[in-house]
């Protein structure tokens, strides 16, 4: 069986490339993720030279949050929250193309996770609030701006979050321990 070729789309290998990367990162794999970022590089330098449009610029903000992750990954947390404050602000400037599907997973919200992995909920919680002025009702959003706000101390803002998780999730047929937070946490008086 023949191979896809993924040569001719260096835009499609590097969303994979990327997340692949966020997952080493996530899971504590600082060299993973640097290998990552080194493939995301020279999918950019193809990406220019076959002249393709837009996908540079995706590429060059890709490379910024996975070098992030990739510093947090390694304890660097300082160095980490600036490269993904940096890589946030790309992604805010950049346009979304029209006919791609969102972000796989916005920059505003991954540094609302960093800044929770850091206890820093209060400054979490605003970055999970401006993700969703851009990308509205994303479950992981709305779950780390309940679980931000209620490690701030905001309950009323927790609730609300909460809730609106419950409602995105309402006709699903699963239950994860997350719904379940979030339907314990309702409970409360």
């Amino acid at each position: 069986e023949k191979a896809f070729p993924w040569e001719k789309f260096p835009q499609a290998e590097a969303v994979m490339v990327y997340t692949r990367a966020l997952g080493a990162a996530r899971s504590g794999d600082a060299p993973a993720v640097r290998k990552g970022i080194d493939k995301l590089q020279s999918l950019h330098k193809a990406m220019i030279e076959a002249k393709i449009p837009y996908w540079p610029q995706q590429a060059d903000i890709q490379i910024k949050i996975a070098s992030a992750w990739a510093a947090f990954a390694e304890g660097n947390k300082q160095e980490a929250l600036k490269l993904m404050r940096e890589g946030a602000g790309m992604e805010d400037a950049s346009e979304k193309h029209p006919v791609t599907p969102g972000h796989v997973a916005p920059a505003r919200e991954l540094l609302g996770d960093m800044l929770l992995e850091l206890k820093q909920p209060a400054l979490a919680l605003k970055e999970f609030e401006a993700s969703h002025k851009k990308e509205p009702g994303r479950y992981r959003g709305l779950l780390g701006a309940a679980r931000a706000a209620e490690l701030s101390g905001n309950k009323a803002k927790a609730k609300g979050y909460y809730a609106d998780l419950l409602r995105l999730t309402a006709k699903s047929d699963g239950e994860r321990p997350e719904l379940a937070q979030a339907k314990k946490f309702l409970a409360k008086k």
